[in-house]
């Protein structure tokens, strides 16, 4: 599109609409069209990595797989469980 066009934002009936809409355009096209937002981000969430060895890890995921989940989500709720009992 020549610099001096401007792409006009259609207006959305659903966020499906507008997904879909960016999917297929790029949104810099219609940024001069968009309010400028502010909001806080709470990133207090921390991740912490805990080593565990091999065969531990093995005997992990096949519980995860037989449970239809992941090791990491099987081990959050373990922790959960364990942590709950203590409290």
């Amino acid at each position: 599109m020549a610099k001096n066009e401007t792409n006009h934002l259609p207006d959305f009936h659903s966020l499906d609409e507008l997904v879909t809409f960016f999917d297929d355009n790029d949104m810099g096209d219609y940024l001069a069209q968009m309010p400028e937002v502010d909001f806080d981000v709470n990133l207090k969430h921390e991740t912490l990595l805990v080593t565990v060895d091999t065969e531990l890890a093995h005997k992990l995921d096949e519980i995860a797989r037989l449970r239809k989940t992941s090791a990491p989500a099987l081990i959050q709720d373990w922790l959960r469980e364990k942590v709950l009992e203590h409290a």
